[in-house]
């Protein structure tokens, strides 16, 4: 199975593996991420599953679409890696992907 390393904010980081299908929003909340609320449960309508994406493995991720980066812009953490966790589907293309879970606003 594919893994996601997950580096939590205080930097403890930690693999999984991952389920291929499931957004990397999923893959870290169904594995004990407490700290990731996904309080909209992955339709895009919140910034709580913010995270940014390790600069080697953002271009695999592919780009943010035009409303996920509406509301990353409302976060004071967006950085040129940031993507909502539940944009990104996971597949084994990207077995290793490493993120980090973005601070709070």
């Amino acid at each position: 199975m594919p893994t996601l390393t997950i580096v939590t904010r205080d930097g403890a980081e930690r693999t999984i593996e991952g389920r291929p299908g499931w957004s990397v929003m999923e893959n870290i909340r169904d594995n004990g991420f407490d700290e990731l609320l996904a309080l909209c449960g992955g339709c895009c309508s919140c910034a709580t599953c913010h995270v940014h994406v390790d600069p080697d493995w953002f271009p695999k991720v592919g780009p943010r679409k035009p409303d996920e980066d509406d509301l990353l812009d409302t976060s004071d953490h967006k950085i040129e890696y940031s993507r909502l966790s539940c944009q990104i589907e996971f597949s084994d293309a990207l077995d290793g992907l490493r993120v980090q879970i973005a601070p709070e606003d």
